[in-house]
């Protein structure tokens, strides 16, 4: 009997400790998001926890850990047992912060298991309205006669207008003044009082702007112009003169490190599902988002994509020496 019994607890001790469950999920799943409720990343991830329901078999609830620019909501997902219960949905952020922070708690590619990526929102290059540049040509040439005294705005380090303005200025090879805010409706609110000059920044903060003649409008980021919506007749900057410049808000899902393959699996599959929900493409159309249809939505093609961000922003960032504590 003590023999039988020193075997059964040998063959426990071998066991997982997080096992799969047949039935999982058998209780809600949280989703992190690193910043705060009502952005745009939140408006993502609410509409993917929807789409997620049914392909899941289960409740998605939504928790937003907000703070140093995504990290700590990141942090605490890379920290989290790896039993499927608690995910990830962060953006372009993940790419960039192995480079804007001098320290992570995290190793971004070694401390998540990679689900598959959601979609990619288009930025917008604006300027307030009255820039005397009327397109992208003249406002080249605006920026070149005018650059020690050009103010670009972005929403704080680590945002998206952030990485979007200095990909911008490395493209230019151009060093223009730029002006940190809290936030993108401050910054916005100042290039409307046009207290700053120009900004690039997403869709879902820049089109009402844009439509209502608020701002001027020069390019869209994407290699492609925007197929349908009001902005589908703005240029790109790629064909305005800016060859190759390609920046946009992509989202993606994460899970711990050591997340049962069987789970990642069960994961990936229905976010490939949610990614085909009507629904869902039409909240996402109405934020100006793109939804991921090719093998990024894959784990291992999404770990490729963000390993190549990480290469692609990792020098432009040193470069600036634009660093968060």
């Amino acid at each position: 009997m003590r023999r039988s019994l020193l075997l059964a607890a040998g063959l426990l001790a071998c066991l997982p400790a997080f096992p799969v469950l047949a039935d999982y999920p058998d209780k809600p799943i949280t989703l992190v998001v690193p910043f705060a409720a009502g952005g745009p990343t939140d408006k993502v991830a609410r509409d993917l926890a929807e789409a997620l329901r049914k392909p899941l078999g289960g409740t998605v609830i939504i928790d937003n850990v907000a703070g140093a620019g995504g990290t700590m909501g990141a942090n605490k997902v890379a920290k989290a047992a790896p039993d499927g219960y608690t995910l990830l949905l962060h953006h372009i952020g993940i790419a960039s912060a192995p480079s804007l922070y001098r320290t992570l708690p995290y190793k971004t590619l070694d401390d998540f298991e990679y689900l598959g990526m959601v979609n990619e929102v288009p930025m917008t290059v604006i300027g307030r309205a009255n820039l005397p540049a009327n397109n992208f040509a003249e406002l080249s040439k605006w920026l070149e006669a005018n650059k020690d005294k050009v103010n670009l705005a972005h929403a704080g380090v680590g945002s998206a207008s952030h990485l979007c303005g200095l990909l911008f200025q490395s493209a230019l090879k151009l060093n223009m003044t730029t002006v940190p805010y809290k936030g993108t409706a401050p910054a916005m609110n100042d290039l409307l009082g046009g207290q700053v000059d120009v900004m690039c920044d997403q869709t879902t903060n820049t089109t009402g702007q844009i439509e209502s003649g608020k701002v001027k409008a020069y390019a869209v980021t994407t290699p492609r112009r925007l197929p349908n919506g009001p902005l589908a007749k703005l240029p790109t900057a790629d064909e305005s003169g800016l060859k190759g410049f390609n920046v946009s808000v992509w989202h993606g899902v994460y899970a711990p490190k050591g997340t049962p393959k069987a789970v990642v699996d069960k994961v990936n599959a229905a976010l490939r599902v949610a990614l085909n929900d009507a629904d869902f493409h039409k909240r996402q159309e109405a934020l100006g988002a793109v939804i991921i249809t090719d093998a990024r939505t894959t784990p291992a093609e999404h770990k490729k994509f963000v390993e190549a961000e990480i290469n692609k922003l990792g020098p432009v960032i040193k470069a600036a020496g634009q660093y968060a504590d």
